[in-house]
């Protein structure tokens, strides 16, 4: 494959931040700048690329950020970029900045944003960074691992004062559409119950409190249930446990939290890899890819098939946490 006459890429991070952000703009940044690239950094996501709002990446301005949560490019939503006006503006301005390439790192809105430009004429290397691990062409998302950490961590903490009192926690964690942080924080949390987007929540609710009294007739006296936020109102989920077991029981809910935090090991090894290769792709003339982790390994897929892929609900894991709750 004939190597591109590359000159000049952009690189933008959008939507909802996720620990590792920094790492991968790190490789990027670096990656290209050994391959002679100039990187010019787009500040809070697509609504800034419509501002203009850029700034040059050198070696310097990422230097100390692969430990540090959060983006050093700030992030934002963009309901311009869901228009058909939006979409030909940003890709009119990826070529009066002349821009070779735009880098995205975000979750599917952001990528679904990179795949309108690719269909514009924009050359668009995407990388996923998600704390939700929601995207389903690959297996691991940047800042799960962080978000699932700071999870556990909570748990912990919870699980002292919920036996001192002999109480019943609810921890609602992150997860709109899919409950992979939930199930995760659950199994190493060891909690009692997980509540998920992807099982029938009033059957699930009601097995909570089938299993809270079963525990109970057991001696057990403190129970820890973590809900996943897209299944609904933890709190309302705590008064109906209360009223129908007569158990003091509380909720707690993690929100942004799981957001911020310094990077675990993983998400900043992930990052790196992700955006080291994805600097490697471009070079070797990739066009209008999404980087993914694929059997253990780093590879990469067409946007549009990236986006439609859908990846069964596999309750194995589910079945698992059921089984060690025992």
């Amino acid at each position: 494959m004939p190597k591109p006459d590359f000159k000049k890429i952009g690189l933008l991070t959008s939507g909802g931040d996720a620990p590792g952000m920094n790492a991968a703009i790190r490789a990027i940044v670096r990656t290209a700048i050994h391959h002679s690239i100039r990187v010019v950094g787009i500040k809070r996501g697509f609504d800034g690329l419509l501002q203009g709002d850029i700034l040059d990446l050198e070696s310097e301005e990422v230097s100390d950020i692969v430990y540090r949560g959060g983006t050093i490019l700030k992030t934002a939503r963009c309901a311009e970029m869901h228009t058909p006006e939006g979409q030909e503006k940003a890709a009119n301005i990826c070529k009066i900045l002349n821009l070779d390439a735009l880098f995205v790192i975000g979750g599917n809105g952001s990528i679904a944003g990179g795949l309108s430009l690719s269909k514009l004429g924009v050359n668009v290397i995407c990388l996923p960074g998600t704390i939700d691990l929601d995207l389903d062409c690959s297996e691991y998302t940047i800042g799960f691992d962080t978000a699932v950490n700071t999870g556990m961590e909570a748990i912990s903490k919870l699980k002292d004062t919920s036996s001192s009192h002999q109480r019943c926690s609810i921890i609602e964690v992150m997860g709109r559409y899919k409950g992979f942080i939930a199930l995760w924080c659950g199994i190493v949390g060891g909690a009692e119950e997980v509540v998920l987007p992807e099982e029938d929540a009033t059957t699930n609710q009601n097995q909570v409190i089938e299993q809270i009294l079963a525990n109970r007739s057991k001696g057990k006296l403190h129970n820890m249930i973590v809900v996943a936020e897209g299944v609904g109102d933890a709190a309302a989920l705590a008064q109906k446990i209360e009223k129908a077991t007569g158990i003091a029981t509380r909720a707690t809910i993690l929100g942004h939290l799981q957001r911020g935090g310094n990077p675990t090991a993983l998400d900043r090894m992930w990052a790196s890899t992700m955006g080291y290769e994805a600097v490697e792709l471009y070079v070797q003339g990739g066009r209008n890819r999404v980087m993914v982790v694929k059997d253990g390994v780093c590879a990469n897929v067409d946007i549009e098939e990236g986006l439609n892929f859908k990846r069964p609900y596999d309750e194995k894991n589910y079945r698992m946490m059921k089984i060690l709750a025992l």
